[in-house]
């Protein structure tokens, strides 16, 4: 971690390996296929009560069967422990829900 709290690549890679999320440009990145846009919405709600549970949001791009999250503590410019915590939160839900990570 360096100064101001953030980690690198090589720090996050063995706990998001099993996520589907990657490490690059400063945040996490993953993106879920569902069945349908039903079911990609229904995705994005359950992960929107645990991102305001959390106080920490990801970014989201909504389209036909795919979620696509992308996390990053602003604040900190760039990931940090609460963007692991949250990819992995996202990743239950998804699991939970069917969907596949890409």
């Amino acid at each position: 971690m360096d100064a101001s709290g953030t980690l690198d690549p090589e720090q996050t890679a063995a706990d998001l390996a099993p996520t589907g999320f990657t490490h690059a440009d400063d945040r996490l990145l993953a993106t879920f296929t569902t069945a349908d846009f039903a079911s990609a919405v229904r995705l994005l709600d359950a992960v929107a009560v645990v991102a305001d549970e959390s106080n920490h949001h990801p970014d989201v791009h909504l389209g036909w069967g795919r979620v696509t999250f992308e996390l990053s503590s602003h604040d900190a410019g760039g990931v940090t422990g609460r963007d692991v915590e949250l990819a992995r939160r996202i990743r239950a839900l998804a699991d939970q829900q069917g969907a596949r990570p890409n």
